[in-house]
């Protein structure tokens, strides 16, 4: 069925007036007629029609209990019939009549819409918007591009300039943006009319975020929450396209809240940087090893790495020998940074220290993958990197029963048979749990963090219990290697910023350098823990499938839309 609205009549009256352009509104009713405060008599003879019609009915159930007759009515009964009668024939005749004249007159001279079960006619198209020649369309006219931006685009094609100096050479960086884009859109011929350029401030990410930008992706924030956690309400912002994960994780968060909230600690903070040194011998590696680990030398160490930064506080350092190649591992705090280049450049500055008294070691890499940063490692899993935090919670039975849809001894089973055992047979490395990585996913890129590592990030043991003589949900999530920051990176993005405050750990807390870094660690902990109890009793009560139709697929007819 399609709807087409019928064009205005043109035929104009005495007066000049269009009466095509005047609505469907404006036509005389007989409720014209009216005084004008007729909203008052309207309230009136609602009212006494409401109560007439109350006070029949309790009279009627009154009568009906006693068994008296209902025929016989007194005076207040006849009084409250005849308001019943006169209210329903005000009202049936005010509002009638526009209901019936608009029914009459719609199948008249159909004013107001055509509905029709065959196609209608396809209206002329509107007329498109002149194309702008810096948005990529494939069909932007080169002549009305600007005669400077013009010539810069042919070099840029030609070759003749680098398109990655544009933003300096230009001092424009929305410009330099749209440049960079036409002028890939003529050396591929493709244009990128879906990815939006307007809107965004390329200067908040020159030097720091992307290289080269054409563009930015727009990915939808949703809310989950709110998650009681340490006895404070939080409202979770998670970036995602998949269906049915924020309403998952909002559902966790309910069954939490419902049973008192979860707790969280930090177990350590540090991030970590390892870089390879080769020795001429295994020997001589092992004595750079045993300097290393010295206690007695890490006063000095950490005078000579802690320069790097105000912020930056050397822990410890260990090392691995594989042959004359010495990977050593330096951990420290960062502040509220998620602190990569503040650990690297104390350890480079280690690094320089060292030359004096082993003047034969030779720097391979600054980072040896013993760090390990981006990828599953071993030893991220068993000594952390970043915020090693547990969350835990008690839920309790008439809330995995009433929100969850479950029970806790299935609760229970399930999670010792694919989180613990099922993770086993297939060597899952920190991958003990049932999609811990879909929110912290989610929540890094909502909150600027750097989503390649999530990989570590996500490493996560998820443990179930009875508890309570067997009646409730004992629930906790050990994650070893969170990395997130609330300074520098895409924290300082607009879009990332707001939701930051939203959690209320945007910046560095001055006061307590690191404490803001640290409460977002324990709230990613806490969004993984009202996700995994979410998905799991889904996959206890048989739902997975039946929610993931209902909030995971489109609605749209896609033959339509192609068409």
């Amino acid at each position: 069925m399609e709807v087409r609205r019928r064009n205005p009549k043109s035929t104009a009256p005495r007066g000049g007036k269009d009466v095509g352009s005047i609505g469907a509104s404006a036509r005389l009713q007989a409720s014209d007629a009216l005084p004008l405060p007729i909203r008052h008599t309207n309230l009136l003879f609602s009212a006494l029609f409401a109560a007439s019609l109350v006070y029949l009915m309790r009279r009627w159930r009154e009568k009906i209990r006693s068994s008296s007759p209902l025929h016989v009515v007194g005076l207040a009964e006849i009084f409250a019939i005849f308001g019943l009668i006169a209210s329903l024939i005000y009202l049936l005749s005010f509002f009638g009549i526009a209901f019936v004249q608009s029914i009459v007159s719609s199948s008249d001279d159909e004013e107001d819409f055509v509905l029709s079960k065959t196609a209608a006619p396809t209206p002329a198209p509107a007329p498109a918007p002149a194309p702008c020649a810096l948005l990529g369309s494939p069909d932007a006219a080169p002549e009305k591009m600007p005669v400077e931006d013009e010539e810069i685009v042919a070099s840029v094609v030609g070759g003749k300039i680098p398109s990655y100096v544009l933003e300096s050479k230009l001092g424009d960086c929305r410009r330099a943006a749209g440049i960079r884009r036409e002028a890939l859109r003529r050396i591929t011929g493709r244009g990128l009319e879906g990815l939006p350029l307007d809107g965004f401030d390329y200067g908040s990410i020159l030097g720091q975020c992307c290289e080269l930008p054409v563009g930015y992706v727009q990915l939808p924030v949703g809310i989950a929450g709110p998650l009681i956690l340490d006895g404070r309400e939080y409202y979770i912002p998670m970036a995602t396209t998949e269906g049915c994960l924020v309403a998952s994780t909002n559902r966790g968060c309910k069954a939490i809240g419902a049973s008192g909230g979860a707790q969280s600690v930090v177990m350590k903070d540090g991030m970590s940087r390892a870089p390879a040194v080769r020795l001429p011998s295994a020997r001589r590696a092992a004595e750079l090893k045993a300097f290393m680990e010295e206690p007695a030398n890490l006063d000095t160490l950490s005078v000579v790495f802690n320069r790097s930064s105000r912020f930056a506080r050397l822990q410890g350092v260990q090392c691995a020998l594989a042959g004359r190649n010495l990977y050593m591992r330096f951990t420290c705090s960062t502040g509220d940074a998620m602190g990569m280049n503040m650990v690297s450049k104390g350890v480079q500055n280690v690094l320089d220290y060292l030359e004096t008294d082993f003047p034969d070691m030779d720097v391979i890499s600054i980072s040896g993958n013993f760090c390990s940063d981006k990828k599953p490692a071993a030893v991220n899993w068993i000594e952390g990197r970043g915020k090693s935090v547990v969350c835990e919670a008690t839920i309790k039975e008439e809330v995995v029963k009433k929100v969850l849809k479950t029970t806790v001894p299935a609760l229970v089973e399930l999670n010792v048979i694919k989180n613990l055992a099922g993770s086993a047979v297939a060597g899952a490395l920190g991958g003990f749990n049932a999609h811990a990585s879909n929110i912290v996913s989610a929540i890094y890129i909502a909150t600027g963090q750097d989503p390649a590592q999530n990989v570590e990030s996500s490493q996560c043991i998820t443990m179930m219990e009875a508890v309570n003589d067997g009646k409730d949900l004992h629930i906790s999530v050990t994650m070893p290697s969170i990395e997130v920051g609330t300074v520098g990176g895409g924290t300082q993005l607009a879009s990332q910023a707001a939701c930051l405050d939203l959690l209320g750990v945007k910046g560095a807390n001055v006061e307590s350098p690191g404490s803001n870094a640290r409460l977002l660690a324990t709230i990613v902990a806490g969004g993984v823990l009202a996700g995994e109890l979410s998905l799991l009793s889904a996959l206890a009560a048989g739902q997975l499938v039946k929610s993931h139709m209902k909030y995971n697929r489109s609605s749209k007819d896609v033959t339509k839309a192609a068409s």
